[in-house]
């Protein structure tokens, strides 16, 4: 990966929506090398996909909290195939220390919160223990990054 190509990472990671003779005007190609290597990063898997960003507060979803969860040491798999599941938790990173995952959940309220945790949470397979962290307000919610990667 050249610097064209994370140049052109740090545009569409900006701006999905630029047209390839955008694209291209602000990487110093034409047209046609431009959606060439465009389609090169995503046939490697550089680029994952595109989306728009959605607002939960928009969509009434208010709550924000952070699950740390322990899972029983045999059951790691049913755990995970049970989190791709469930539309709730937005997403859940695997963690080396106290806990065994982080889960990132959308409620409309504390009261749905409240459900999935006492509801739902507990019933996913091998849930032997969690932690959870309210999210008063958000400050950052999604960097960039090419940035990270020196891009």
């Amino acid at each position: 990966m050249d610097r064209i190509d994370h140049h052109l990472l740090a545009l569409l990671e900006e701006d999905a929506r630029l047209s390839f003779a955008d694209l291209a005007d602000r990487t110093g190609l034409t047209k046609t090398p431009c959606w060439k290597r465009v389609q090169a990063l995503e046939e490697t898997g550089a680029i994952r996909g595109y989306r728009a960003v959605v607002d939960p507060a928009a969509l009434g979803l208010a709550t924000s909290a952070f699950i740390r969860v322990t899972v029983a040491f045999d059951r790691h798999d049913a755990f995970e195939a049970a989190v791709l599941r469930h539309p709730l938790i937005l997403a859940c990173h695997a963690t080396v220390g106290e806990t065994d995952y982080l889960l990132h959940v959308l409620a409309r309220d504390l009261a749905a919160l409240d459900d999935f945790l006492r509801g739902q949470l507990w019933r996913l397979p091998g849930v032997e223990r969690f932690s959870t962290t309210i999210a008063t307000r958000e400050i950052k919610a999604s960097g960039s990054i090419t940035a990270c990667a020196g891009g």
